[in-house]
């Protein structure tokens, strides 16, 4: 109980909302529907996966998007450098196959293979996560804590400030929210505008 109660305390610390011209696109402070799907290792993965995780890293991708081809090593060594400490990385791609064939199931686990991501590459056939989360482009990272309500998103944007290079990173925005949830403090910088392909989202 006193675990719990502390997970609440200081997530509410970390979560200020934003204002309402930006509440389209930041949703800081939403507590996202715990998910479950498939990876392209064929295995269902989710929140439920990490039983004891202080928080994760999701960021929405896809195959196709030049900017989302930029960033595969980058997510690989946030895997590497969070995961053991209770904050995993989740890749999801919500992209609509009918526009997009090459964001195919089948297509994502070769580019996962050929790419060597160690991270789970998960799909989201439906697209109900990628609206749940509110995620606009891709990449679109987002950094979530645990806490008694669930999983509240403390941090949503740009992975960090330069794609193109990443030797000329200044802000490495989701790392460094990803260490606030480790040492409980409140994130700097929750909110940035995400750069990349447009996620379609199609109409029933």
């Amino acid at each position: 109980m006193g675990f719990v109660f502390a997970l609440n305390f200081w997530a509410l610390g970390l979560c200020q909302t934003g204002s309402a011209s930006d509440s389209a696109i930041n949703k800081q402070c939403h507590v996202v529907q715990p998910f479950l799907l498939k990876s392209v290792s064929g295995e269902f993965v989710g929140m439920s996966t990490y039983p004891e995780a202080q928080g994760m890293i999701v960021v929405f991708t896809c195959n196709h998007c030049p900017f989302a081809k930029l960033y595969p090593e980058r997510m690989n060594d946030l895997h590497r450098k969070f995961a053991a400490q209770g904050i995993p990385l989740l890749a999801i791609s919500s992209t609509d196959t009918v526009l997009f064939e090459e964001d195919g199931f089948a297509e994502m686990q070769k580019v996962a293979q050929q790419q060597g991501f160690i991270f789970p590459y998960l799909f989201d056939a439906e697209q109900r996560v990628v609206q749940d989360f509110g995620a606009q482009k891709t990449p679109h990272a987002f950094v979530l804590a645990r806490s008694a309500k669930g999983w509240e998103i403390v941090y949503s944007g740009s992975i960090d400030d330069n794609g193109a290079d990443p030797l000329s990173v200044k802000h490495k925005y989701v790392e460094d929210a990803a260490r606030a949830v480790l040492k409980h403090k409140k994130v700097k910088v929750a909110h940035t505008s995400s750069i990349g392909c447009f996620i379609h989202i199609r109409q029933n």
